[in-house]
C-alpha cells in the first residue's frame, strides 16, 4: 500500500517514500504540532488484522516506546490507517550497517565500538523484558552526526500471529508452535527448535552481527536458505583468522561464544558482552585484558591451567617479577578455579590481598576479595562495581553502575569504600576513571563533561587539563615516586596525575 505525498495519518502529514522493506513501507512526515519530520513505518501483511492483533500490537508498540535509550530508535506514537497499524518513529540521517558492510569489513576498533553500543541497546531492553528477536545488520543504523540506533526492536514480536482462538487467556504463539521469526543466518538455534527467543537469543545475533562485521562475511551460510539454517544447528562458523587475518584471537574468543549453540556455553547477558569487548579494548592487540571460558570451537588452544587462574595468575607475576627489578622470572599462582570471566583487579597495600570484579555463573559483576595464599574468595556485597584503585590508607575507589559508555569505556559514579566492604560514599558522577596519590589522601579522576569534553581532576574539582570530546581516553594513574612524562605534554613531579594510554582520536 503506497501513500502518496499529503496524505494524512492521524495528524501526520506524509511528506516522501524512504522504501520498503518486509515489513511494510516506510515515509518521511512532517508533525505540524511539533514542527518536526517522523519516520511513518506502515505494517504491511496479508488482509487486515484482527482487533485483538491490534490491541497486541499497540501494547507491545507502547512497551517499546517506554525503553527510551539512546541506542534504541525512539518510538513517539502508534495508530491504525485503514486497518493497518503504522509506528511513528524517530528520524535518523545516515545509513544501515548493511549498507557499510556493501564495502567491505569494518576496522577492528570500529566493530568493537559498534558492537559496544548495541550491547548497551540490548542490555536496556532486556532489563524491561523487551527481546529483539530479528537483530541484524538491517536493523543496525549508524547515525551520520556519530553513534548506533537499533531499529524495529520488538517489532518481531508485534507481528506473531495471534494468540491461539483469540482470547486473553491464550499463551501458546506461532513461536511456541515452532514457526521461528527472525532472519535466516542470525536467528538463533533454540528459535529454529521452536523453544521461543530469549535475551541470550539477541546475544547469538550479536555474535553473528559483529562476526560479519569483522570479517566481511556471514558465519552462517549455505547455498539455500535450509543450508543457512542447517549450519547454525550443526556447525560452527569458519575461523575468523581465515576470512580476516587482522582479527586478534582473544576478540574471536569473544564473537565465538557468543555463537555458542548451547544457551548455557553462551554469554548469559547483553551486558556481558559489552563488559567483554571493554576489557579487550584495554589490553593488547594480541593479549586479553580479561580470561574468558573458552568456545567450544576453540577449546583446542586451552592450556592445562584454569583459564581464569592463568589470567590472575598473570597480574601476580607481573606485580612479582617487577618487585623483583626482573631479576627473577614471573611467578604464576592460580587464584581461582571458577568458571566466568574476570573485571579488573587491584592489590592491596600489603601486596597479598586482591580485589577483583567477576562475574560468575552468568552472574551480574561484583567485587570479591582473596588473598595469594588462599583460593577462596570472599564477596563484598558491591555488584555492579568496577574497582579502579586501593590507597595505601585501606580505601577503595570504585565505579559503580558503569553501565554507561564513553566510547569502550564505562562511565559511571565514583564512590569511596573501605577495603573490607560497606556502604560506598559516593563522589561524583560520570567518572571513566581514577587514582589515588601516594600518601593515600587525594584522588586524580577523568571527568565526563556535559559538553562531552574530559577533565582531568585531581583533586576531584581542580582540573588539571580537558581532554577534547572527540578523543578517547583509556585510563590514568599517578607516578609513585619518579618523574614521569604524562600525555598532556608537560613532565610530572612524583605523586601527580599521568596518563597511561594516550587520548587518541
Amino acid at each position: 500500500m503506497a501513500l502518496a505525498a499529503g496524505t494524512r495519518l492521524g495528524p501526520y502529514e506524509v511528506v516522501s517514500s524512504l522504501g520498503s522493506g518486509g515489513m511494510g513501507e516506510v515515509y518521511r512526515a512532517r508533525d505540524p504540532r511539533l514542527g518536526r519530520d517522523v519516520a511513518i513505518k506502515v505494517i504491511g501483511g496479508e488482509g487486515p488484522p484482527n482487533p485483538e492483533r491490534l490491541r497486541r500490537f499497540e501494547q507491545e508498540a507502547r512497551s517499546v516506546a517506554a525503553l527510551q535509550h539512546p541506542h534504541i530508535l525512539a518510538v513517539h506514537d502508534v495508530g491504525t490507517y485503514e486497518g493497518r497499524p503504522y509506528l511513528v518513529l524517530e528520524l535518523l540521517e545516515g545509513e544501515t550497517l548493511r549498507e557499510r558492510l556493501s564495502r567491505g569489513a569494518l576496522p577492528v576498533r570500529k566493530a568493537t565500538e559498534i558492537a559496544v553500543q548495541i550491547c548497551d541497546g540490548l542490555a536496556a531492553a532486556h532489563a524491561h523484558g523487551v527481546v529483539h528477536r530479528d537483530l541484524k545488520p538491517e536493523n543496525v543504523f549508524l547515525v551520520r552526526e556519530g553513534g548506533v540506533k537499533l531499529l524495529d526492536f520488538g517489532l518481531a514480536k508485534l507481528l506473531e500471529a495471534p494468540e491461539a482462538g483469540g482470547s486473553e487467556a491464550a499463551t501458546e504463539t506461532a513461536t511456541d508452535r515452532g514457526v521461528w521469526v527472525g532472519t535466516a543466518g542470525y536467528v538463533s538455534p533454540e528459535q529454529l527448535r521452536g523453544q521461543g527467543a530469549t535475551a541470550r537469543s539477541d546475544v547469538f545475533a550479536l555474535g553473528a552481527v559483529l562476526y560479519e562485521m569483522l570479517t566481511g562475511q556471514r558465519a552462517f551460510r549455505g547455498a539455500t536458505k535450509a543450508d543457512t539454517l542447517a549450519a547454525i544447528l550443526e556447525k560452527d562458523p569458519p575461523a575468523m583468522a581465515l576470512a580476516s587475518g587482522s582479527v586478534p584471537a582473544p576478540l574471536e574468543r569473544v564473537v565465538l561464544r557468543c555463537l555458542e549453540k548451547d544457551l548455557d556455553d553462551r554469554f548469559q547477558s547483553a551486558r556481558d558482552v559489552a563488559y567483554a569487548l571493554e576489557a579487550l579494548s584495554t589490553g593488547s592487540a594480541s593479549e586479553p585484558a580479561m580470561a574468558l571460558p573458552m568456545p567450544k570451537s576453540l577449546r583446542w588452544l586451552r592450556t592445562s591451567a584454569a583459564i581464569l587462574g592463568v589470567a590472575a595468575g598473570v597480574g601476580f607475576g607481573f606485580v612479582v617479577g617487577r618487585r623483583a627489578a626482573e631479576k627473577a622470572p614471573p611467578v604464576f599462582k592460580t587464584l581461582t578455579f571458577r568458571r566466568g570471566w574476570l573485571d579488573q583487579a587491584r592489590f592491596a597495600p600489603d601486596g597479598r590481598t586482591v580485589i577483583y570484579g567477576a562475574g560468575w555463573d552468568g552472574k551480574a559483576v561484583e567485587l570479591f576479595q582473596t588473598r595469594t595464599d588462599s583460593p577462596e574468595s570472599r564477596p563484598l556485597g558491591l555488584v555492579h562495581a568496577k574497582v579502579l584503585s586501593i590507597s595505601s590508607q585501606g580505601q577503595m575507589a570504585i565505579l559503580l553502575d558503569p553501565s554507561r559508555r564513553q566510547g569502550f569505556f564505562g562511565l559511571g559514579t565514583l564512590a569511596v569504600v573501605p577495603l573490607a566492604g560497606g556502604t560506598p560514599r559516593e563522589l561524583l558522577e560520570n567518572v571513566i576513571a581514577a587514582d589515588w596519590t601516594p600518601d593515600g589522601r587525594d584522588l586524580c579522576i577523568s571527568h565526563v563533561q556535559p559538553n562531552g569534553e574530559i577533565t582531568i581532576e585531581q583533586p576531584p574539582g581542580t582540573v588539571l587539563e580537558w581532554i577534547p570530546r572527540t578523543s578517547r581516553m583509556a585510563t590514568l594513574c599517578v607516578s609513585p615516586g619518579t618523574a614521569a612524562t604524562p600525555s598532556f605534554g608537560t613532565t610530572a613531579p612524583a605523586g601527580s596525575c599521568s596518563l597511561t594510554a594516550s587520548a587518541r582520536s
